[in-house]
């Protein structure tokens, strides 16, 4: 779905809903790295209940709490635009309570509801025996070391989920990457995933301003080789990520 010279359009998928945490920023980078480059791009902000359009170049779904994760997810699927976007070359970055979303099913309040199946995941409270105590809720600094196959250095964030959740036996996609601090998925040491052009990780931060190199991946897939962003907009986010993730003992 490369439009060349034309506008890149990044949907903002319910934030109402989905955007507790700050991940809607992400829309925000995206734009501003294609802007900085001479380039068009367009925010479309999705409200809840409206139709999800199905001519975005980039999808963002962010963190929520359980009740309002559970109304974003039927809203989605009303139309499955989401989904045939990503068919015809569109990419998703889906957070938190967004990556759950885009799974098969996940957890909220008390009960097992369906995903939009973009991505062969599943996320629970446990996957322990019953008579197992769940796990804490996982709230902190996380650094990820990323799939090599993505050339990607390394990725940093903050995380604050209640979920566990992992990969579907038989299903697509790699794991975005090893966690070096932090819980992650909490499957062993992995967080997120990457299946083909759709990312889910549990990364806030927003985790694009972070890690631009993450952002400059999702425009590449869309809108082709991009130049090279040097000085302040590269650098600065990155520093600062690093210095909270190596002060954190």
């Amino acid at each position: 779905m490369s439009r060349g010279p034309s506008t890149t359009r990044i949907a903002l998928i319910y934030p109402e809903l989905l955007g507790t945490y700050g991940d809607g920023g992400n829309a925000i980078v995206l734009a501003r790295r294609l802007r900085w480059r001479g380039l068009r791009a367009e925010i479309v902000n999705v409200a809840a209940g409206s139709p999800v359009p199905e001519d975005c170049d980039i999808y963002l779904l962010g963190g929520g709490e359980d009740a309002p994760q559970v109304l974003a997810a039927d809203g989605i699927r009303q139309n499955r635009a989401i989904a045939r976007a990503v068919s015809g070359g569109a990419a998703v970055l889906a957070v938190c309570a967004g990556y759950q979303v885009i799974g098969e099913s996940f957890p909220s309040g008390g009960e097992i509801h369906p995903g939009l199946h973009l991505v062969g995941i599943e996320t629970r409270r446990s996957f322990a025996p019953p008579e197992t105590p769940p796990p804490g809720r996982a709230v902190g600094d996380i650094v990820v070391e990323p799939d090599p196959r993505l050339g990607l250095p390394t990725l940093y964030g903050y995380e604050n989920h209640a979920g566990r959740t992992r990969r579907l036996p038989g299903a697509g996609g790699v794991p975005l990457g090893t966690v070096q601090r932090g819980i992650g998925d909490g499957d062993g040491g992995t967080d997120g995933i990457i299946d083909g052009r759709v990312v889910g990780t549990y990364l806030h931060g927003p985790v694009l301003a972070q890690n631009p190199a993450l952002a400059d991946l999702l425009l590449s897939w869309v809108h082709g080789a991009l130049p090279p962003l040097d000085g302040p907009p590269e650098t600065v986010a990155l520093r600062e990520a690093r210095r909270r993730a190596l002060a954190v003992s």
